[in-house]
């Protein structure tokens, strides 16, 4: 969870978003994250469900995967 978390926050600054930013832009595809969740969920104490997976994947226009790549790797060692 922390690799996918790192992810997101990464894509986040790449994207010059603020937390507040994003889940402005969460919340427009119905996704009801707030800041202190997003904050969680960036340092990997939240579990990310499935269908905020694909809003974040849809928001940083990347695939799901792409943001799970770093997780997977976890896995393979």
């Amino acid at each position: 969870v922390k690799e996918l978390g790192g992810k997101i926050k990464e894509y986040r600054i790449k994207n010059n978003f603020t937390q507040e930013q994003l889940t402005a832009k969460l919340q427009i595809l119905g996704i009801n994250i707030n800041k202190n969740s997003l904050q969680k969920i960036e340092k990997g104490n939240r579990i990310i469900k499935e269908y905020e997976l694909t809003a974040f994947s849809v928001i940083f226009n990347v695939s799901a995967d792409e943001l799970l790549e770093d997780c997977k790797k976890s896995f393979i060692k």
